[in-house]
C-alpha cells in the first residue's frame, strides 16, 4: 500500500478522535448540566465556546499549518487537545465562576482544534494528486461521522459505570496516542519521507496542480487574491450553512431524540448513531462519485455538482424528518438527511486545495471559518428557536440554509486557481 494511504488512514483517526473531544460534551451534557445547574441554554453557551475558539482561530490555524507543515502542526495540535480535554474535567461546580471557568476550557480547546482540517489539507495539497483528492477528503472527514458516532454509546458506557469525567480522561488518553504516532510516522512531503517509493514520488509529483507558475518562489501568503476570490467567498457562505446543519447533529441531536422525541438515554444514545454512521458512509462516497464524476465531465462538474445536490435532498429529508410521528422513523430519515450533506463534504477541501496549491492550509481555513460561525450559531439559537417555536422550527431553519448553500455552489469555480487574474 502506498505511503500516502496510511498517512490519509492515520489523518482518519485523529479526524474521528478531534470529533470525540469536541462532541463528548453533548453526551455528557445531561449530567453537566445537572452538575453545574446549566439548562440547555446555559449548556448551548458551553457548547458554543467551542466553536467560538474553533473559528476565532482559524486563519491563524492556517497560517500555522502552512509555517510549520502538517507533521509538526497537528502533533503540537494533539498535545492541546489532550490539556485542555482534561482540563474540562478538572472544572468544579464549587470553583468560583465555575460556568465560566467551562466556558474558557472550551474555548481554549476550540483553539486547539483549530489546526486539524486546515493541516490536513496542506498535506492533501502537498501529498495527494487531484484525480485522488475527492476520495482522500472522503476518507478523512469520514473520521467525523465516525468519531461523532462512536461517542454515543462509548461515552455513555463510560459516563455510566464511571461518572462524566471519566469520558473526558479517556478522550484525551487516546487523542496523545494517535498524535504520537502521527509525529512518529508522517512527514511534510513526499521527497522527506524515507519510506516513498520512487514510483509513488513519480505520481505524486505528475498528479499535482501548479497552482500560481508567475509566484513560485515567493512566500508571502496572497491575501489580497483569497479575500477577493469569488470561489472563496462563496465557499466560505456554503461552509457557513453546512456548519450550521451539522452542528444541529453534533450538538443537539442526542438531547433532541431524548426531549422531543421522549426516548431514554440509552435509546437516545442508540439512535444519535444513525446519522454518524450516514455521515461516514456518504463522506466517503461523497468524495468517489466526485471523482468519478471530475474523471469524466470535468472538475467542476466533480466539485460542484455533489456540492449542490446533497444539500438540496439534505434540506428536503430535515423537513421531512421533524415532521413524521414516529421516533425511528424520525431518526432514520433525519440520518439520512445528516448523510446527504455530508455527500458534499470532500467537495470544500479539495476546491481549496485545488485552487491555492501550498496555501491550501490558509485559503482552507478561511472557508471553514464559515462552517465554525454557523456551528456557534446553531448550538445556541437551536434551543432558543426550539424553546419559542418548537423542534421542528428548528430544522425548518437549517433547510432553508442548506437551500442557500445549494445556491451558492453554482458560482464556485475550482479550474480558476487564485493566481490567475
Amino acid at each position: 500500500m502506498p505511503m500516502r494511504a496510511w498517512l490519509v488512514f492515520f489523518l482518519f483517526l485523529l479526524s474521528a478522535i478531534a470529533f470525540l473531544d469536541r462532541t463528548n460534551i453533548s453526551i455528557a451534557g445531561p449530567q453537566i448540566s445537572q452538575e453545574f445547574s446549566l439548562g440547555n441554554v446555559r449548556l448551548g453557551w458551553v457548547i458554543s465556546a467551542f466553536l467560538v475558539g474553533y473559528a476565532a482561530s482559524q486563519v491563524l490555524a492556517g497560517w500555522i499549518a502552512v509555517r510549520l507543515g502538517p507533521r509538526r502542526a497537528l502533533s503540537l495540535a494533539v498535545l492541546w487537545w489532550a490539556v485542555f480535554t482534561l482540563a474540562t474535567a478538572l472544572v468544579s461546580p464549587r470553583l468560583p465562576h465555575a460556568l465560566a471557568t467551562l466556558i474558557a476550557v472550551r474555548l481554549a480547546l476550540g483553539v486547539g482544534e483549530a489546526i486539524m482540517y486546515p493541516a490536513s489539507n496542506q498535506f492533501v495539497a502537498q501529498w495527494i494528486p487531484v484525480a485522488e483528492r475527492g476520495r482522500v477528503n472522503g476518507v478523512i472527514f469520514a473520521g467525523v461521522g465516525a468519531g461523532t458516532g462512536l461517542t454515543p454509546l462509548l461515552l455513555t458506557a463510560i459516563i455510566a459505570s464511571h461518572g462524566w469525567r471519566s469520558a473526558f480522561w479517556f478522550s484525551a488518553t487516546v487523542g496523545l496516542a494517535a498524535g504520537i504516532a502521527w509525529y512518529l510516522i508522517a512527514r511534510d512531503t513526499p521527497e522527506q519521507h524515507p519510506l516513498v517509493s520512487p514510483r509513488e514520488l513519480q505520481t505524486v509529483r505528475a498528479g499535482l496542480i501548479e497552482v500560481n507558475k508567475l509566484d513560485q518562489g515567493k512566500t508571502s501568503i496572497p491575501w489580497r487574491a483569497i479575500l477577493r476570490s469569488r470561489t472563496v467567498l462563496l465557499l466560505t457562505f456554503a461552509c457557513f450553512c453546512f456548519g450550521y446543519v451539522a452542528w444541529i447533529f453534533l450538538g443537539w441531536f442526542y438531547l433532541y431524540m431524548a426531549q422531543a422525541r421522549s426516548l431514554d438515554l440509552k435509546a437516545s444514545a442508540f439512535y444519535t448513531m444513525f446519522p454518524f454512521i450516514a455521515m461516514t458512509i456518504f463522506c466517503i462516497v461523497g468524495g468517489l462519485l466526485g471523482d468519478l464524476i471530475a474523471s469524466r465531465h470535468g472538475l467542476r462538474a466533480g466539485r460542484c455538482g455533489p456540492g449542490f445536490f446533497s444539500l438540496l435532498v439534505a434540506a428536503a429529508l430535515l423537513i421531512v424528518g421533524s415532521r413524521v410521528a414516529s421516533a425511528p422513523i424520525a431518526a432514520m430519515t433525519l440520518a439520512a438527511g445528516a448523510g446527504a450533506l455530508y455527500i458534499s463534504q470532500s467537495s470544500y477541501w479539495s476546491v481549496t486545495a485545488d485552487i491555492a496549491g501550498r496555501h491550501a492550509g490558509i485559503v482552507s481555513a478561511v472557508m471553514n471559518t464559515g462552517a465554525q460561525i454557523g456551528g456557534a450559531v446553531t448550538v445556541s439559537l437551536t434551543p432558543w428557536i426550539a424553546q419559542q417555536f418548537g423542534w421542528t422550527s428548528s430544522f425548518l431553519v437549517a433547510a432553508l440554509l442548506a437551500v442557500a448553500g445549494a445556491l451558492a455552489w453554482l458560482g464556485v469555480d475550482p479550474e480558476r486557481s487564485l493566481a490567475q487574474p
